[in-house]
């Protein structure tokens, strides 16, 4: 349930109905609205009286939530949540975009494309370091060397970095670089993997998996809330279904869905959503059009070289045009995307 605080109420009435529901057994989270605090209390408590709350000084009213994720739930946290990583704000007017290669291969091929991918506006470098691919004999990612790249090309370049960990094993070292850890879309219902990423304090972007309904996907951001970490980044990155034409098929309707029935700021990956270069520029265009909070694309400059998702990643040139077009659509829906800028020198 949740428990909404009158706009004048005090710190000791605030901290008096914690404590009763504490008493309760509740797992008790609080958010500060622009107003108001809320204050979600998790557990399974059917029989308890709600009015005994809300006769409790400072409580403006007492609602149960009805959807089974609580903490991602818009009832729970009515305004937006903002992530903030330095200068860089996920989930507030500005479309942050995440680019960079499938995997990082070569500190020579990282850097290059972290320069052009900042250069045309980027805020964040992908790379994987640790690679879960269909095939055991696919390249799997040059592990720690890759992340220890990714990181210095991004200092380099003036961008942030994310990086996905496959399993618990790796959250150390890649939180260790990474400032975002991904859980990719294999991995959406790896619950341990989850529960460990609750107890860490960096920001987590979670991919929907290929057959995860929406539900299904708060459902897993709610693993790493309950954990305490509230820093969640929702990714539609396209879902199986019975189409041949592509690789996956992208739900752009997840993502005004998304919206409505969380708070948590969610991103769109056209690259994985079809699997198909020239169909890339097309959904990114329609995801920001849509209200997506950011893009993560895969850029290579030689992608027909590249180790992995080479025929899904744009090449520089088109990178730069379609930043162009999403800041283009972007304004027209009241939302803002950085153009390009100056390339941070070495060693700034």
């Amino acid at each position: 349930m949740v428990v909404v605080m009158k706009e004048d109420a005090t710190r000791e009435q605030i901290q008096n109905v914690i404590a009763r529901l504490m008493e309760e057994n509740f797992d008790v989270h609080q958010s500060t609205g622009v107003s108001r605090t809320i204050i979600g209390a998790i557990g399974e408590k059917r029989g308890l009286d709600t009015r005994k709350i809300a006769i409790l000084d400072g409580v403006h009213e007492v609602l149960r939530i009805t959807e089974p994720y609580k903490l991602a739930s818009r009832t729970f946290h009515p305004d937006n949540t903002v992530i903030r990583i330095g200068e860089v704000a996920i989930g507030g007017d500005e479309v942050v975009v995440m680019a960079g290669p499938c995997s990082v291969e070569s500190e020579e091929q990282i850097d290059r494309i972290a320069a052009e991918v900042s250069r045309a506006g980027a805020k964040i470098l992908r790379g994987g370091a640790f690679k879960p691919r269909t095939s055991p004999y696919s390249f799997q990612g040059l592990g720690e060397e890759g992340l220890r790249l990714l990181r210095e090309a991004a200092d380099r370049h003036g961008l942030l970095a994310v990086s996905e960990g496959m399993d618990r094993s790796k959250i150390d070292v890649v939180a260790e670089y990474a400032d975002i850890l991904q859980v990719g879309a294999r991995n959406m219902q790896n619950y341990d993997l989850l529960r460990e990423l609750g107890k860490i304090r960096k920001p987590v972007l979670l991919k929907r998996g290929m057959s995860a309904t929406i539900e299904e996907t708060l459902m897993s951001a709610e693993y790493i809330m309950s954990g305490g970490n509230y820093e969640v980044i929702l990714c539609e990155r396209g879902i199986r279904t019975f189409e041949q034409y592509t690789r996956n098929t992208m739900d752009i309707s997840a993502i005004p869905v998304f919206q409505k029935l969380s708070h948590l700021p969610v991103i769109a990956d056209p690259s994985h959503g079809t699997g198909i270069r020239d169909k890339v520029a097309p959904l990114a265009r329609a995801a920001v059009a849509a209200g997506a909070n950011g893009l993560m694309i895969e850029v290579h400059h030689e992608p027909e070289c590249a180790l992995s998702d080479g025929a899904q990643s744009l090449y520089p040139e088109q990178f730069v045009r379609l930043m162009q077009e999403c800041g283009i659509i972007a304004e027209a829906i009241g939302k803002r995307l950085p153009q390009s800028r100056p390339v941070a020198a070495a060693g700034s």
